[in-house]
């Protein structure tokens, strides 16, 4: 007999995130510099303690400090009652001070976790995972490097730095090496996001690199404990990019591997133009970046009493709102999804439903008509003029038959542009739905009275020619026929 063919071997990737989050408050972190990102103005806000000046000295600003703690909170870290600052040496062109203010050994947060959902599909209910996060911890910002010029050889013939971002606050959040795939990854990046911008603390801007992700990958055989060569990406700006970015490394590392062919410890960065990685330095072990304890900065106590009134200032964050919508609402979980993706929707979607509007119904109205124009038109859901209370009284308009849903679709525009009140507007333009029977009936007779050979088709057994009769009737009435009320008329009539 031939010999069997050696069985394939499955690889499983391991994959660990390092974000950089980019904290909004109005000053730096160790200096009164303001954090605004002004890329016209270069090195505009700088002073001699961000650019590390000989005798100055850095003061915390407590801002930064409460948002680090409730970004602990968040994301279910245990927060250091005490934890210190220390000096990260490494010499590179943006850093004025040749070393950055970092937390090394005793960060502010550590062994705290994340739950993200995986969904496919719009009806599939979603896989829930926990991601574990390391730590995290608070840093000051470096500068930014400006290339200019071109070279054939080398891409730029001269370079500029901006100091403005430096000393800029950050939280670096390290998760534990717990995601397999490049939508584990995406998706945990996304709900990070998320937390943030609930919690009102960064503004999220991956284009602006208010939120910045690396990531650590390695492959290795499906149920072998040690890891494979680890390899790190950078120049990610998009949750997408993540995911390609990652989804592509994962094949070149087991290609590599069954090709017999070493995988090196390096850096790569993406390129979404050729929708692959490629090699930017090569790591041959951990850097050595000589903490010690920062002198300038005492230690960092957070007393029982702030922390709790910390606490206590959380905003619901958005798996538990997520959970409520589900179980209060009977929304789907693509419906909650949708809706707290965005605080500021979910918090329409709440006064929405204060005011009266059937919660299925809003839904439906926010992720259909009202988030295309959003999407055609560039805005939020803050930029537009239909009030959630107006919305409401849209739907409740609707479900009393006053209007059908087709006139609402038509009037939606002007509500969105102009405002006002929904009912006022459909008053003014004789809008309000034809529901009684006497009215219908005459209408229905004149229309089947005009249609002498549909109804004899009809009759004959034609019965699609039904919805060419109720389109008459709407016709005739600009729309205003109650459609359920023509339909069982209708059905009276032309069966004679």
């Amino acid at each position: 007999m031939p010999k069997a063919a050696p069985a394939k071997t499955e690889y499983e990737a391991v994959i660990g995130l390092e974000t950089h989050c980019q904290l909004n408050t109005e000053t730096k972190i160790f200096s009164r510099e303001s954090t605004k990102f002004d890329a016209d103005n270069p090195n505009s806000n700088i002073s001699p303690i961000c650019l590390g000046y000989p005798g100055v000295l850095p003061v915390l600003n407590e801002k930064v400090l409460e948002y680090a703690v409730k970004a602990c909170l968040a994301i279910n870290c245990q927060v250091a009652p005490y934890s210190k600052f220390d000096r990260k040496q490494y010499f590179y062109p943006d850093l004025p001070k040749n070393y950055q203010i970092s937390q090394f050994d005793l960060p502010i947060g550590e062994h705290g976790w994340l739950e993200i959902e995986i969904a496919d599909k719009q009806n599939v209910e979603p896989v829930k995972k926990k991601i574990g996060i390391t730590r995290l911890h608070m840093e000051e910002d470096a500068g930014k490097l400006n290339h200019g010029g071109s070279d054939r050889l080398d891409g730029s013939t001269y370079s500029l730095v901006d100091f403005n971002r430096a000393g800029v606050p950050l939280l670096e959040i390290v998760s534990e090496p717990d995601i397999r795939t490049g939508k584990e990854a995406a998706e945990y990046a996304q709900e990070l996001r998320r937390i943030m911008l609930y919690l009102g603390i960064s503004d999220g801007k991956m284009q602006e690199g208010s939120l910045r992700c690396d990531v650590n990958i390695s492959v290795r055989p499906v149920g072998q404990k040690e890891f494979g060569t680890k390899v790190e990406i950078k120049n990610m700006n998009s949750f997408s990019a993540i995911q390609k970015a990652i989804d592509y490394e994962i094949e070149r590392q087991i290609e590599a591997i069954e090709n017999g062919e070493p995988i090196y410890q390096e850096t790569r960065l993406w390129q979404e133009g050729s929708q692959r990685t490629k090699s930017m330095r090569m790591k041959e072990g951990s850097s050595d970046y000589r903490y010690f304890p920062e002198p300038d900065l005492p230690p960092i106590e957070v007393a029982k009493e702030q922390l709790e009134g910390w606490k206590a200032e959380l905003p619901e964050l958005p798996v538990a709102k997520r959970k409520r919508y589900q179980e209060e609402f009977g929304l789907s979980a693509y419906d909650t999804r949708i809706l707290t993706d965005d605080r500021s929707l979910a918090e329409y979607f709440e006064v929405a439903i204060s005011a009266g509007g059937d919660a299925k119904q809003v839904t439906n109205w926010l992720i259909g008509d009202i988030a295309a124009y959003l999407k055609n038109n560039n805005q939020t859901i803050s930029d537009i003029a239909l009030k959630p209370e107006i919305l409401a009284e849209l739907v409740g308009l609707i479900d009393k038959g006053t209007i059908s849903g087709k006139i609402a679709k038509e009037i939606l525009p002007d509500l969105l542009t102009k405002g006002g009140s929904a009912k006022a507007l459909v008053e003014k333009k004789g809008l309000i739905q034809i529901s009684d029977t006497v009215e219908l009936e005459k209408i229905i007779d004149e229309v089947i009275a005009a249609h002498p050979d549909e109804l004899a088709k009809f009759r004959a057994g034609k019965t699609k020619l039904r919805g060419f009769f109720v389109g008459q009737v709407m016709k005739k009435t600009g729309g205003r026929a109650d459609p359920k009320l023509t339909n069982q008329l209708l059905g009276k009539k032309l069966q004679g």
